[in-house]
């Protein structure tokens, strides 16, 4: 007997946790979900991945990203659309059963970068300094 290798496509995809989490429903009660901060580290655009796997850029400071939209690309994937702007990353069933499956693996392997550059999960924070003119 073989295995079936055809993608499984979810029967329903939810955000929940004012879009926090992505959770993906299967006919077979299996569920899968996804934290928003670890779609977007993990984002399959050009932008985070590079083109052919050359360049790009490591997400930071995601911690508390939100996904706004998530919108069907024919059958084969979903465009996530975040609070931060990113739009461009293309989900297939099979990336998105990858990142399921691989979590334990990819999240500390992220971590561990962020950490060898310095930078962190939570966003970087400016502090300004108002001056009232009129105080002088």
């Amino acid at each position: 007997m073989t295995e079936d290798t055809s993608p499984k496509i979810p029967a329903k995809i939810a955000v929940r946790d004012e879009g926090r989490n992505m959770v993906l429903e299967y006919d077979a009660g299996e569920t899968a979900e996804l934290r928003a901060e670890y779609l977007r580290a993990e984002s399959p655009s050009a932008e985070v991945k590079g083109h052919a796997g050359v360049g790009g850029e490591l997400p930071t400071g995601k911690r508390h990203v939100k996904i706004t939209a998530v919108k069907p690309v024919g059958h084969y994937a979903v465009a996530i659309h975040f609070d931060d702007g990113h739009d461009s990353g293309i989900y297939t069933w099979e990336y998105l059963r990858h990142l399921y499956r691989q979590e334990k693996r990819l999240w500390p392997e992220y971590q561990k970068k962020l950490q060898e550059l310095g930078k962190g999960r939570e966003p970087d924070v400016q502090v300004i300094r108002l001056v009232d003119p009129s105080a002088s």
